[in-house]
């Protein structure tokens, strides 16, 4: 049996006969007063939810405030709401139109499973490729609302002109639940809404008390974002969610299913002796995580490396190990059936991680032998790096899979001076750099920073101070400890977790400033921890810690309130005739038929406001589409106008449009397309001129230019 260590404080009772009388009373005395704490847990947890609704209600708001003032949205057109979608967020909607504009639900999930428009001449099953789960559910969704209402006489939207001035024509514009667009963005905003309710009572969880969830919920709001006006454009600083400015993003979707499902890995930590029923509400949050995001298996493997540690540390046994890697392992498995078997799942790291991990913590008796604590550290971490990446690259190579391998391209083209054509697209933009010094200037000045530093610091000297103790087995009363056996545990296993957590987040968002959406949420989430007893108590009584938790959120709140006002002082309407006019070109002057290809924003734009067959788009996580895209994006480089020409027939394409931005435009020192294609295609780098100032200037005889306004040209190809 395994040796148990056990340190409680125990209470003795004199034995007396005369004493019954008075045991009866006081049980008496106990009933009543536990009643009555029945009654006051019942009206707190009223209380509880009542906030969380509050929070969330007022997030809703909040971003989908900040969506309408932006664009003006309500009074865009049906197609110029569409066109406000751009890049991959057409794309994604276009897949919600197919769905709710099909005969029926099932002849729209056909169009999308057997897809040949957004590939062309490819058929695809754009389910699997694209985690289109979300509009799957919006459109059944939708076409209930809608026949329900139709049944019932009800109307669904209102109408009215707009007068849009400066010599353009009028549009009608819809508003209400029944128009797609509306209904879209419309959910979108109800479940980060609940999101937020989630979040809050994750604070109030995680910190023990009401003023948690606040806190969490407050610094939130205070670090959403900000925006920096310029000479030039405005500049959208998001730190905790881009939500408002993009709902179709996949993210939107989501996130909240990642606060949920950390929610209850977080219960699981804290849970005595958690079942396998625990691991089953874990795998029903990761599969909702999983299947609207083809980026939540990073999130996710860092969690899986979060809770190892925490075990590595003895803070937790094998038992709730297996448990919570149960949980992950079943909701990955379901996410791959569910996405047709997409084979990224199975060559992910997250994949390779788990099953390491499982292998590491069947070994545990064998490596107890090393009877050398750091020794076991050691070669428990050399098995988990090697066997992640030993895996990862033996299934990938069974299975033929090339189509992540972009991603360890870009990670050596951070720390090296490694770059091809496929990184450069990638780390040319803003969101794929480092972390920029502003974000953490802007951290600062919220007190968001400084103040998980300080938590991180006072938590660090708590578990020095508890593994000191132990280590001299001293001063242990009121902690109960588990050194050995599958049901170890020390006390404050979960924070341990979510420290390990933050620093995973932490160094994603440093390297790819895109994943801070990752890391700020939970900075917010752990100054919950401020209002914990369990922490802080050493502060005082309670009135103490909450009054200097208060003055604390008083001096957030001095710079947070001008980040919301700054937020709410947004307003724009949406506008791009030229993108208009090019639409309506296409729809009325092609072929239905008609196959386009350009740069993977305006393609999105294309497939979704004139259904017209793409050969690229901008979901780039796919080996062949990488492919295609370089074939396209051939006429931004220096090579002849006949290989140009060549590219694009062989991708069967009809007409290409010409951006002409593109052909100049340069986000940072290397970053403009000759640039780019300088790397990849030292054939033509001694060349002057691009192959896009040719077909600007003078496209014959391989192109005709059949259409062009200030921003666009569109060139049909010649097929001799």
């Amino acid at each position: 049996m395994a040796a148990k260590k056990r340190h409680q404080n125990q209470n003795t009772n004199a034995n007396s006969e005369s004493s019954n009388t008075t045991r009866k009373k006081v049980g008496k005395k106990k009933e009543n007063k536990e009643d009555n704490g029945v009654s006051g847990d019942l009206k707190y947890k009223i209380f509880i939810a009542a906030l969380a609704i509050a929070v969330g209600y007022m997030h809703r708001n909040h971003v989908y405030g900040m969506f309408e003032r932006d664009k003006h949205f309500s009074h865009l057109s049906n197609l110029e709401r569409e066109l406000s979608f751009r890049t991959e967020m057409g794309l994604y909607f276009s897949y919600f139109k197919t769905i709710i504009e099909a005969p029926t639900f099932m002849n729209g999930l056909d169009q999308i499973m057997y897809d040949n428009i957004t590939e062309y001449p490819d058929t695809i099953n754009v389910l699997k490729r694209f985690n289109l789960y979300p509009e799957v559910a919006l459109g059944i969704a939708y076409r209930w609302y809608d026949s329900i209402m139709v049944s019932m006489n009800k109307p669904t939207k209102m109408c009215w002109t707009v007068n849009r001035g400066e010599g353009m024509s009028p549009v009608q514009s819809c508003e209400g639940l029944g128009e797609p667009s509306y209904f879209y963005v419309e959910a979108v905003f109800f479940l980060n809404g609940l999101m937020m309710s989630v979040f809050f009572l994750f604070g109030v969880y995680l910190s023990g008390n009401v003023y948690g969830g606040i806190l969490a919920v407050a610094t939130f709001f205070y670090n959403h974002g900000e925006v920096i006006h310029t000479m030039i454009k405005r500049k959208d600083i998001n730190h905790c969610t881009r939500v408002q400015w993009t709902p179709p993003l996949r993210e939107s979707f989501a996130f909240p299913f990642l606060i949920l499902e950390m929610f209850l890995v977080t219960h699981t930590l804290r849970t005595k002796s958690p079942s396998y029923l625990h691991s089953i509400g874990i795998a029903l949050a990761v599969v909702s995580f999983m299947l609207p995001w083809q980026f939540a298996q990073f999130a996710l493997m860092t969690q899986a490396v979060a809770v190892f540690c925490t075990y590595v540390l003895g803070y937790i046994g094998s038992h709730k190990v297996k448990v919570i890697l149960s949980g992950l392992f079943v909701g990955l498995l379901a996410s791959y059936v569910l996405l047709f078997g997409n084979e990224m799942l199975l060559t992910s790291f997250f994949f390779s991680s788990l099953v390491t991990i499982f292998i590491i913590v069947s070994l545990e008796p064998l490596l107890n032998k090393l009877n050398f604590r750091v020794a076991i550290w050691a070669v428990q971490g050399a098995l988990l790096v090697a066997g992640t990446v030993g895996i990862k690259i033996l299934i990938a190579k069974a299975l033929r899979v090339a189509d992540d391998e972009h991603i360890g391209d870009i990670f050596r083209s951070k720390f090296s001076d490694f770059n091809n054509f496929h990184t450069m697209l990638y780390t040319c933009a803003p969101e794929f750099d480092f972390l920029a010094a502003e974000t953490y200037w802007k951290l600062l000045k919220t007190i968001l920073l400084p103040t998980v530093i300080l938590i991180i610091i006072v938590f660090s000297i708590r578990v020095l101070k508890l593994e000191y103790n132990i280590w001299k087995k001293t001063d242990l009363e009121g902690e109960e400890i588990v050194l050995e056996g599958e049901h170890r545990s020390k006390p404050h296993a979960d924070y341990v977790y979510h420290m390990f957590q933050l620093a995973a987040f932490t160094l994603m968002a440093v390297i790819i400033m895109r994943l801070k959406l990752f890391w700020t949420p939970h900075l917010c989430l752990l100054t919950s921890l401020l209002a914990s007893r369990k922490l802080f108590g050493w502060i005082g009584g309670r009135e103490k810690q909450y009054a200097a938790v208060t003055v604390l959120l008083a001096c957030m709140t001095i710079e947070g309130i001008q980040n919301i006002m700054h937020q709410w002082s947004i307003m724009g309407e949406y506008s791009n005739y030229p993108l208009e006019e090019l639409v309506e070109w296409i729809k009325v002057q092609t072929p239905k038929n008609a196959v386009f290809a350009g740069p993977m924003p305006t393609m999105a734009t294309v497939k979704l406001c004139t259904g017209r067959p793409i050969v690229n788009h901008p979901h780039y996580e796919d080996a062949g589409l990488r492919a295609r895209t370089m074939k396209v994006y051939s006429m931004f480089s220096k090579k002849p106008l006949s290989e140009v020409k060549q590219n694009l027939l062989d991708l069967k394409t009809d007409f290409v449009i010409l951006e002409n931005s593109w052909c100049v435009r340069r986000q940072k020192e290397g970053c403009g397309m000759a640039e780019i294609w300088d790397i990849e295609d030292k054939k033509n780098r001694h060349e002057t001129v691009q192959a896009c100032t040719k077909l600007r200037d003078k496209p014959e005889p391989h192109f005709s230019r059949v259409f062009r306004n200030d921003v666009y040209d569109v060139l049909k190809i010649s097929k001799w």
